[in-house]
């Protein structure tokens, strides 16, 4: 059998390449980020930013809020308290819960980091007819509905 009669043709449907265009964009901005002195990964800077909208989260619901396993999710908090841009609090109601919180040094780097994320962003979507990029978001928001994850927490979509 050709391996045509395995796959269908992923380049006439949609969903794979939005896969391909965030693994594009995730090389690219971590080498502007890089460039410009920013020593954060993808994964850091979506904790900061979730952190800096709504601070002191369970660690838990941070797991559930990233869509990451608690293992890795604990050795990423691990990292960034070692960089000074988190810190771990017990939670005096249920010495069980670590709450996570962003430091003063996490704050400063995200208002380094965001500017120039949505530079690159702005500088890719320039090239971009308005009218696109429009249908586009309505497209995606029309897929997570089809998906049905209502369930998304908020500060990821914002």
């Amino acid at each position: 059998m050709h391996k045509e009669d395995f796959f269908p043709q992923f380049e006439k449907l949609l969903l794979p390449w939005l896969g391909q265009v965030m693994k594009s964009f995730d090389f690219h901005l971590a080498d502007k980020l890089l460039n410009a002195g920013v020593f954060l990964s993808k994964h850091q800077i979506i904790l900061l930013r979730i952190l800096s909208n709504q601070d002191g989260i369970p660690q838990n619901d941070l797991a559930f809020i990233t869509d990451r396993d608690k293992t890795s999710l604990t050795r990423l908090i691990s990292i960034m308290e070692r960089k000074g841009l988190l810190t771990r609090k017990t939670c005096e109601s249920d010495r069980r819960v670590n709450n996570i919180f962003i430091t003063q040094k996490g704050l400063e780097e995200t208002k380094t980091a965001f500017p120039l994320i949505i530079n690159e962003i702005d500088k890719i979507q320039h090239k971009i007819d308005a009218q696109e990029i429009k249908t586009t978001i309505k497209v995606l928001k029309q897929i997570i509905t089809f998906t049905n994850r209502k369930e998304l927490p908020i500060t990821i979509l914002k």
